[in-house]
């Protein structure tokens, strides 16, 4: 049997040379061709990474890629991962997985039928920081969680991407943009939502572009900018999200859960890194322990931890060993119910229940996590 799956790229746009240039840190991938509707961008990453630039159709019928990795716009996820499945590949999609659960159901239904594996990132649950914290979770450091905060606030994209219209259209806004990161590290920590309750609003009709080359430009809002959520966990715990962009600045944790012995306060899931505090009642303890995780290492010029494709490369080798892969179809299926569902409650004013559930992915100690790298 192989040792490693190849795998192309659909979509050169800013986060390919992120997944290009990190793969090689990894078993069981290996990075042979790119491809985009641009034939000059895949050509230019092609170039960069030393990779076949191919069209769509050719990298689909390439005998060395067994694995596409989607990074379209969102929009566009649907249908590429279902070309990509309908051509007898495995698929791993960028955040968000899907826009609907008719939408995840569909490829769920193809996948199954022709053997294929469907991941999803975000993978930086799997991050050193957040597999202390489901550690500690597990081993009931803080008693059992009862409820807890998760905060992601900013003003925007507006500022700082060249072509932010897509941020506020239907299919983004800051749940589906970014809640990914903190529903995903909270259903992994958590275990499945069972209910949500919200309510959500958009500060202005407009975002005004201030970066460059469109500075001066008008775009419209035609998506909730602003989500006030409250999630109930099946295990009981319930956590209250806050999801906006028309915050200019705020003095809240990324993330906090609050147990029956203490509190965890655990850093933003966006990052696979970062602090992680603790207490013990009211008095912060020191977990500073024997927990040497790989996924913890700074490794960017950022001086921050950054290991995109350790979920890929999980998927991979789950697939070469007949195991589970921890950002699971299960799971990131749940992940794009719960987005969804925050949604559609802030539409209707009303709680609403879950269709999905899933398993917590396993855990991925330090041990587990050394075994991924190359």
């Amino acid at each position: 049997m192989s040792k490693s799956l190849g795998i192309g790229v659909i979509g050169c746009g800013n986060i390919s040379a992120a997944y290009m240039r990190l793969a090689p840190l990894f078993k069981g991938i290996e990075m042979r061709a790119c491809a985009d509707l641009n034939m000059e961008l895949a050509e230019a990453r092609a170039a960069e990474f030393g990779l076949r630039a191919l069209s769509v159709p050719d990298l689909l019928a390439a005998g060395d890629v067994d694995v596409v990795v989607n990074l379209t716009i969102p929009a566009a996820h649907y249908d590429v991962s279902r070309a990509v499945l309908e051509a007898g590949k495995h698929v791993w999609s960028e955040k968000p997985f899907v826009l609907s659960l008719e939408e995840g159901r569909a490829l769920a239904d193809i996948a199954e039928a022709k053997g294929l594996r469907i991941g999803s990132a975000p993978d930086t649950f799997l991050g050193g920081a957040h597999q202390l914290a489901r550690d500690l979770v597990d081993s009931g450091a803080i008693g059992d969680v009862t409820s807890g905060t998760c905060f992601v606030q900013s003003p925007g994209m507006e500022m700082w991407h060249p072509n932010p219209d897509f941020f506020f259209k239907p299919g983004a806004g800051p749940v589906l943009d970014v809640g990914p990161y903190y529903i995903s590290n909270l259903v992994q920590l958590l275990g499945p939502v069972a209910k949500v309750a919200a309510i959500s609003s958009s500060a202005s009709e407009f975002r005004t572009i201030t970066s460059q080359p469109r500075h001066g430009e008008k775009i419209p809002v035609e998506t909730p900018t602003t989500i006030h959520a409250i999630l109930q966990f099946a295990s009981g715990a319930q956590v209250t999200m806050v999801a906006s962009w028309d915050v200019w600045q705020h003095g809240h944790e990324p993330m906090e859960l609050y147990g029956r012995k203490g509190t965890l306060h655990v850093p933003d899931p966006n990052f696979f890194g970062g602090e992680l505090r603790m207490t013990a009642g009211a008095n912060f303890v020191n977990i500073a322990r024997a927990w040497e995780h790989p996924f913890s290492v700074a490794n960017d010029a950022q001086g921050r931890a950054n290991y995109r494709t350790a979920g890929l490369a999980d998927m991979a080798l789950a697939i070469l060993e007949g195991r589970e892969h921890r950002c699971s179809l299960d799971f990131s299926l749940h992940v794009v119910d719960v987005m969804t569902t925050i949604l559609r409650a802030g539409e209707e004013g009303r709680v609403l229940d879950l269709a999905t559930s899933c398993t917590r992915p396993e855990a991925l100690g330090p041990a587990a996590a050394a075994a991924l790298l190359a």
